[in-house]
């Protein structure tokens, strides 16, 4: 068996679990975030009479969209959020501006390898890199099997495997390899399969780039994504998990894979993925000098401590071009006070950037980041549908931090390697 595959079998009180087999497993952590946890609250109370929580403790509760309420009815939503909370014993509640809802997760330790975790957000899959099964469900699924039960049930998914040889040139960032998997392997090439990362180069990945790839693998229409895991992910729980005993499931030698696919990165470059999807990936080469309006680093695939790194290092004793509006939005309280003791926030405000509170983001422009028709943002965020952050014809292209940064300098999509090449 492969590691989901154990970790399944356990969950479920079985020996051996297979591809196809039905489950129902017992789920370790339930995480939702605002606007999810008042849909699920809703069919908890309202279609579910006189129900009681199975394990409150097993229940996270993130506000991390609407971070700072734009109007009443936003306020309300967060109101509605605590009150439930509060009326069932939920104490897992992290407040406006604690940060984007699975990298909180991740920080507080609530989570350890051999877990099942389930959440009402897609991106639910990046918990794969921590030698955890990890996966979204709807709405009805969480309230009455979760809620009420601590339980989810899956159909074991086949697995997909995908190896990846390298290193790529430099200049190209993890960001542009798992952003390059997108549309090399095609939106909804893997629907409702696991998609194992594999070979060289991920082996050599921290664990903080690792995350990217499980966490990408929903845009491909995957069930879970995961890395099997090795002594970095280990050494990584023992430092963050509150569990000081967990399982560290592996795959066994020899599983079988429904395919394998290799990927050599040798040659790839820095990546855009433009408008209208996250599928819509291309060298940088062929959206260099579109002119933008804003930039971001931020999202749960970017406003980590080492984006807000690179993004201070390029604009050390520079400033962020007159057109552009650059927004910065640590993913955590704990990125934030890094980056502030480090004095990153410093250069970046006098560099002209903005510094947002730790959240989502732009991310469906709930707070922040709504463009007018003809505006266009590059950003590390993880998806550029048209809509999600205002005007439907409003152009969102995503990309590494190094390339935000060098096109927020610019006023244009940037190769970043050329502004490397300038500063040598």
């Amino acid at each position: 068996m492969n590691m989901i595959e154990k970790i399944l079998a356990k969950a479920s009180g079985k020996k051996e679990v297979g591809p196809g087999n039905i489950v129902v497993a017992n789920v370790d952590r339930m995480v939702l975030h605002d606007l999810s946890s008042n849909l699920v609250s809703k069919v908890f109370e309202n279609e579910m009479s006189d129900g009681t929580i199975f394990d409150p403790d097993r229940i996270a509760f993130v506000f991390d969209h609407t971070f700072s309420p734009p109007s009443q009815a936003d306020a309300d939503v967060l109101t509605e959020a605590r009150r439930f909370a509060a009326k069932y014993g939920i104490r897992n509640v992290f407040d406006s501006g604690s940060g984007s809802i699975h990298h909180v997760i991740i920080e507080s330790g609530l989570w350890a390898p051999g877990d099942v975790i389930i959440g009402c957000d897609s991106h639910t899959t990046v918990y794969g890199a921590l030698g955890v099964f990890s996966t979204g469900v709807g709405n009805n699924s969480m309230a009455a099997l979760g809620y009420a039960h601590g339980k989810a049930w899956f159909r074991v998914p086949e697995t997909i495997q995908v190896r990846l040889h390298g290193p790529p040139p430099a200049g190209t960032a993890p960001r542009d390899v798992a952003q390059y998997l997108e549309g090399f392997l095609g939106e909804d090439s893997a629907v409702y399969r696991a998609v194992e990362y594999a070979g060289p180069f991920i082996e050599n990945l921290s664990i903080e780039d690792r995350m990217l790839f499980p966490l990408m693998a929903i845009d491909l229409g995957a069930k879970a994504g995961y890395i099997n895991p090795d002594e970095k992910t280990a050494a990584y729980a023992n430092k963050y998990s509150r569990k000081k005993h967990f399982e560290l499931f592996k795959n066994d030698p020899g599983v079988q894979y429904a395919k394998v696919i290799d990927v050599d990165l040798a040659q790839l470059e820095p990546q855009v993925a433009c408008p209208p999807t996250v599928g819509n990936v291309k060298p940088i080469g062929q959206a260099v000098g579109i002119e933008i309006q804003l930039a971001e680093i931020g999202g749960s695939t970017g406003g980590r401590l080492g984006d807000i790194r690179v993004l201070a290092q390029a604009l050390q004793g520079k400033t962020v071009h007159p057109n552009v509006r650059l927004q910065v939005v640590p993913v955590t309280r704990g990125v934030y006070l890094a980056a502030l003791r480090e004095g990153l926030l410093e250069t970046i405000v006098e560099a002209g950037g903005i510094i947002f509170p730790p959240s989502a983001g732009s991310n469906q422009a709930v707070n922040m980041g709504a463009m007018s028709e003809q505006e266009a943002m590059i950003s590390t965020q993880a998806r550029n549908f048209p809509g999600r952050n205002g005007h439907p014809k409003a152009r969102h292209y995503l990309a590494s931090a190094a390339t935000v940064a060098a096109s927020a300098l610019a006023g244009r999509i940037t190769d970043p390697r050329e502004d490397a090449r300038q500063n040598t």
